[in-house]
């Protein structure tokens, strides 16, 4: 069950929103203390309403939504980020973005304006011109929804050949095939959700062959097979699984979904019921099986992530401003409180990154 050596040096990445505020630091930067299960500030980047960020697969960058398009940075030896520019996207801010598997192509989610932007991704891991521009058209069964940014994402099959789209507001994931070279997108096909459950984020298996979707509105999340055949992609539902417990009343909103450095464990969470809930993935056939289901002790669980070692969770709790921590025995299926809640304001979403020598 334990993943990382105790020797490993991780840093944590949280970006939030900074609307409100006094300053416009809107990326913390976290020395991760793995023993302890804790995180301790070291250091912060001035940037407004970073919504989402994502590390490149070579892991040298680190790419953040801003107010302005998409910013780039350098991840230093010690974790610290050193911008290198930003790029605009010519809409309205994105709420996700993904590189694909060869860091040449950025991949920009927008719920204001039903838009995917393709941009591309220079040598030096800067961000260059816009390749391509798909803007959504057509009503969903829940069109007029607009409180809560954040819910699309654009994400990449491992095999490098399609862009997954979910659309919240109808109802389905598009899928498209890359045109790596010119950076354009050709719609493929669609994998379609059940009206008004509101697909919300996208996780892999390691090795490509099982998708994962959750639902917002439902609160489940959909397990998949892909795989290509004849130069085409085909998706095959093998399970639905509920990201609550069995006896909870309702009006939740399903939001994180994680699958743990080691990829035996997937995360999610839930608004309202402000809970995280985990699952062993069957490493064969990719399915689910629940563990726990437990309260975290705070205000919409925008994101829940096990630290690299399976042993420590944190929350980010969107808001009541606050990140708590757990203990975590997955062999029992416990989530024990880990000391106090740090204050951070509006938090969105938080990556854990290995620091190299």
């Amino acid at each position: 069950m334990v993943t990382a050596m105790s020797e490993d040096k991780y840093v944590a990445y949280v970006s939030t929103y900074t609307s409100g505020k006094a300053d416009n630091y809107g990326i913390k930067i976290y020395d991760v203390d793995m023993a302890n299960g804790r995180m301790m500030e070291k250091n912060q980047v001035e940037i407004t309403n970073s919504s989402y960020i994502t590390i490149s697969h070579n892991e040298k960058y680190l790419y953040s939504i801003t107010d302005f398009g998409v910013e780039a940075y350098r991840i230093l030896p010690g974790g610290d980020l050193e911008v290198i520019n930003q790029g605009s996207i010519n809409g309205m801010r994105g709420c996700y973005l993904s590189s694909d598997y060869e860091d040449k192509l950025l991949f920009v989610g927008g719920y204001h304006d039903g838009k995917v932007t393709v941009l591309r991704l220079r040598e030096d891991g800067g961000i260059g011109e816009i390749t391509d521009e798909i803007y959504y058209k057509g009503l969903g069964s829940i069109a007029e929804r607009n409180f809560r940014p954040h819910v699309n994402c654009v994400k990449m099959t491992r095999d490098n050949r399609y862009l997954c789209v979910a659309d919240l507001g109808l109802d389905h994931v598009n899928v498209y095939r890359v045109d790596h070279a010119k950076g354009k997108l050709r719609p493929i096909d669609v994998i379609r959700s059940e009206q008004e459950s509101a697909p919300r984020h996208i996780k892999f298996s390691e090795d490509g062959r099982i998708l994962y979707i959750v639902h917002e509105l439902k609160n489940y999340i959909d397990v998949y097979t892909y795989e290509e055949r004849n130069g085409v992609p085909e998706f095959e539902k093998i399970q639905t699984i509920s990201t609550l417990n069995d006896y909870h009343a309702g009006g939740s909103a399903a939001s994180a979904l994680n699958i743990s450095v080691d990829f035996k464990y997937m995360v999610s969470s839930n608004a309202g019921d402000n809970s995280a809930v985990i699952y062993k993935i069957d490493q064969e056939t990719g399915m689910l099986t629940k563990i726990l289901c437990l309260p975290i002790s705070g205000d919409y669980p925008k994101d829940v992530n096990l630290f690299p070692d399976n042993r420590h969770l944190v929350s980010l709790n969107h808001e009541s401003n606050t990140m708590t921590f757990f203990n975590v025995d997955l062999e029992k299926g416990l989530l024990v409180m880990n000391g106090k809640e740090l204050k951070v304001d509006q938090p969105n979403c938080i990556i854990f990154h290995k620091l190299t020598e």
